[in-house]
């Protein structure tokens, strides 16, 4: 066996571990997830953008029929559901819609449940062309029923408005 004494006396450099590996540069899947995050949530902001835009006449024309409390407001609730139908349709398309054929589009973009404007069409002619203001209960069943359109009206689909027998 060795001496004990050569083996200490044997010039031998201490151990030196190497450095613990540091966090840079990541691997490859790092990079692949980190891509795959920052696309998702690029994606995502898109989509919120988007809806937050879809919608801004929406909110807006809500803010606006909060102001409309009295009877004599009528007229103007009725233009604020021609101002928020012309922000999602033509012009041309929407202009042009009176009486019957005016209410129809716009039951036809509630779901059924929803639908009403048909319903109170006697009343809602009366409040537009009467000189004298609809009495307080029936302005607040068309309010409730333009508050109802504004906030669940579905604009991605284009209604027939002259109903499935092609006439108004």
């Amino acid at each position: 066996m060795a001496d004990t004494s050569t083996l200490s006396t044997l010039p031998l450099a201490d151990i030196h571990l190497p450095d613990v590996p540091g966090m840079w540069p990541l691997a490859w899947g790092w990079w692949v997830i980190l891509t795959l995050a920052l696309i998702g949530i690029a994606y995502l902001a898109r989509v919120v953008i988007k809806h937050q835009r879809k919608n801004l006449a929406r909110r807006e024309a809500l803010q606006r029929l909060a102001e409309l409390k009295s009877p004599d407001d009528f007229n103007q609730l009725n233009l604020l559901l021609r101002q928020v139908a012309m922000s999602y349709h033509c012009r041309e398309h929407v202009a042009g819609l009176t009486g019957q054929s005016w209410l129809l589009f716009l039951d036809q973009h509630l779901e059924e449940k929803d639908r009403g404007f048909v319903r109170l069409s006697e009343t809602w002619q009366r409040g537009l062309f009467s000189p004298a203001p609809l009495d307080k209960d029936q302005f607040t069943m068309c309010y409730q029923q333009a508050k109802k359109w504004i906030r669940k009206a579905n604009f991605l689909s284009k209604p027939d408005i002259y109903g499935e027998s092609g006439n108004v």
